[in-house]
């Protein structure tokens, strides 16, 4: 026995090597991001179960619990329900279905994973989309008594849509089939005609039991006939997009200018694409200013060029204006910037998309106001016909075109998942109701600019001395609108101010004859009326707008496009059973009566205004003394 601890500091030498060692492996492996996707029952939750369990993710506690849920749920024998380590929600457990996107984490020695699980319910699609959204790899399983069905073919096509480049074929349940090989071939080939139809030009078609193991992890003896990869194989070993995309020119769009002091101004952000080194020449998009890199700044300190992925600090040689939502690119290699689009649209709302409607859009770090226009057609993804539509409801995908406030740097969706991906938000919930990902931008954007003119607006007013405006008056049908729209202009003339009145009757015999009464229509009507007050107002004169404009955002919208200070919200407030009393038309009664749909206040909805600059109590106000209470807020 030695009597010197040398030995002992050794051993513990050599076991913090060890460890820094095996840390710093585990911190370079490559992370690989894939869902699991399919019909419903296909086996996607055992499948990643097993995963889990055959990589030793699972901790003993974690196992013993999972051994006593699955003789609680009746799963026969000593075998483990695998699906119960994915499905975590209780209603997921009671049902047997997944119904929310579950993400897991696992590793091998070769490779990271994030694994979303997904469901396979159609009024789940939204929440495919969302697991697939940042998914390289798709596996897409399918039962082997089934074969391909509806959802298959869905959920494919989202895959292929959202642009995920590697798509594994997993047909499930082999043992069910006794392994058959004939049948596997069967659906293989039934899937190669669906995939060719839809563009996908490879995938790779794995037999499986994702209850049992076989070909999981290793090759099965059960399938002799098969001798291709493992599905744990591929997943190990499959080129990851980060390659391709770092050979495409260097984009990073900016999320935040740093400046800590007088002496450092950098710009933050992940590199989307390509590779940027120190003395780079880089532009600043839109605004088309160029520079040098003069360092790339990361929290451990400066490097000499830096890829995809990482998150970086870049300061340049010259300075020159650029803020968060600008895209600093490649000066040898520029991006787009444009102003009107075509993208395909995957809406994820309960309420139907509204075409004309002002919705915000987040594209890379840019958020700008967008516009859709009626959808070019919808996607039947189970036929993949296309199909005229008026709107996109919950789940729908179409091809649309859309317009932004101001011009915007992109790429095709195809090109990068960055520049050319974005979210649809709900101005007024805030809620995300899409997500989008354009094809191109339409040449429009490029060919019509503004026109300068020599007599501009200010001109206009001055000739007519007076101050622009526009009233926009809006209630129920029967609240006395019109009267008091028509008693505003007779004393507006009689103080030899210039008016003119767009009442929304006399609108939808010329300007909106083409449009009927439903939301989309209503939406469309009261842009129309805003954007030709808009023009009147250019014109100096003072616009009085009567019309219903039941929603809230649209009249945010007219407000908006007007300048500040020149928009006067009337809010003529009458309630319904007055209203109802009132009509002279028979319209309420009609639409009771179930004659008429999509009439405000009876089958479609009214958004009262409440903060309107002018309230009248209809009830007990005259038009005369309507109109001279907004005189009096109009002209002080």
């Amino acid at each position: 026995m030695t009597t010197t601890d040398e030995p002992i500091y050794q051993v513990e030498s050599l076991i913090a090597e060890d460890i820094d060692a095996y840390l710093d492996a585990h911190q370079h492996k490559t992370m690989l991001r894939f869902i699991t996707c399919g019909s419903v029952d296909d086996g996607k939750s055992t499948l990643i179960g097993r995963m889990l369990y055959d990589s030793h993710m699972i901790f003993e506690d974690h196992l013993q619990a999972l051994e006593s849920d699955s003789k609680r749920v009746g799963t026969q024998g000593e075998a483990i329900d695998f699906a119960l380590l994915v499905d975590g929600l209780a209603a997921e457990r009671e049902q047997g279905i997944t119904i929310d996107v579950a993400y897991r984490f696992f590793g091998t020695e070769k490779r990271k994973f994030i694994v979303a699980d997904t469901p396979g319910h159609e009024q789940y699609t939204r929440n495919m989309v969302t697991g697939a959204s940042t998914a390289e790899l798709a596996v897409i399983l399918i039962d082997a008594r089934k074969g391909v069905l509806t959802q298959t073919r869905r959920h494919s096509f989202l895959a292929h849509l959202i642009g995920i480049r590697h798509i594994v074929l997993a047909v499930n349940k082999m043992d069910l089939v006794d392994y058959s090989k004939d049948r596997f071939e069967e659906i293989v080939a039934a899937y190669r005609d669906f995939a060719d139809s839809i563009g996908i030009a490879d995938f790779t078609a794995i037999p499986i039991s994702g209850f049992l193991g076989d070909n999981i992890t290793t090759h099965s003896p059960n399938t002799p006939w098969y001798t291709g990869t493992t599905l744990m194989n591929h997943l190990e070993t499959v080129e990851l997009d980060q390659t391709l995309d770092q050979a495409r020119p260097f984009r990073m769009p900016v999320q935040r200018v740093t400046r800590p002091d007088l002496n450092f101004r950098g710009f933050a952000g992940t590199i989307a694409n390509g590779i940027v080194k120190v003395g780079d020449s880089v532009r600043v998009l839109p605004s088309n200013k160029t520079s040098t890199v003069a360092r790339i700044v990361t929290f451990d300190g400066d490097l000499e060029e830096a890829v995809v992925g990482q998150a970086v600090t870049l300061t340049l040689e010259d300075e020159i204006d650029c803020s968060r939502g600008d895209v600093l690119v490649l000066d040898s290699a520029p991006a787009e910037a444009a102003d009107h689009f075509e993208c395909h649209l995957v809406w994820m709302d309960d309420a139907e998309m509204l075409p004309g409607r002002p919705y915000w859009i987040k594209i890379g770090t840019t958020t700008v106001t967008a516009q859709f226009e009626r959808p070019k057609y919808a996607i039947n993804v189970n036929t993949m016909d296309h199909m005229a539509a008026k709107t996109l409801g919950l789940n729908a995908i179409g091809v649309v075109t859309f317009s932004t406030d101001r011009p915007v740097v992109f790429e095709p969706y195809t090109q990068s998942h960055d520049l050319g991906g974005f979210i649809v938000v709900d101005k007024m919930t805030n809620a995300t109701v899409a997500a989008g990902m354009i094809h191109f931008a339409l040449r429009r954007a490029k060919n019509v600019a503004w026109q300068a003119l020599d007599i501009d607006r200010s001109h206009h007013a001055r000739m007519k001395h007076q101050a622009p405006a526009v009233v926009w008056l809006t209630g129920l049908s029967g609240s006395g609108k019109s009267e008091v729209a028509n008693e505003l202009e007779v004393q507006l003339a009689r103080m030899n101010r210039h008016t003119f009145l767009l009442d929304g009757d006399n609108i939808r015999h010329g300007l909106s004859k083409d449009l009927g009464f439903d939301d989309a229509d209503r939406v469309e009507n009261a842009r129309r009326l805003a954007e030709v007050a808009k023009l009147m107002t250019d014109a100096g004169l003072i616009v009085i707008v009567s019309s219903i404009s039941p929603f809230t955002a649209e009249r945010r919208m007219a407000r908006d496009l007007i300048a500040d200070g020149e928009f006067v919200e009337v809010f003529v407030d009458l309630p319904l059973e007055e209203a109802e009393k009132r009509d002279t038309k028979g319209l309420y009664a009609r639409a009771r009566a179930g004659e008429l749909t999509h009439f405000t206040g009876v089958n479609s909805p009214y958004e009262a205004p409440t903060a309107a600059e002018v309230r009248i109590d209809a009830l007990t106000t005259s038009p005369k003394d309507a109109a001279a209470e907004i005189i009096a807020r109009l002209i002080p």
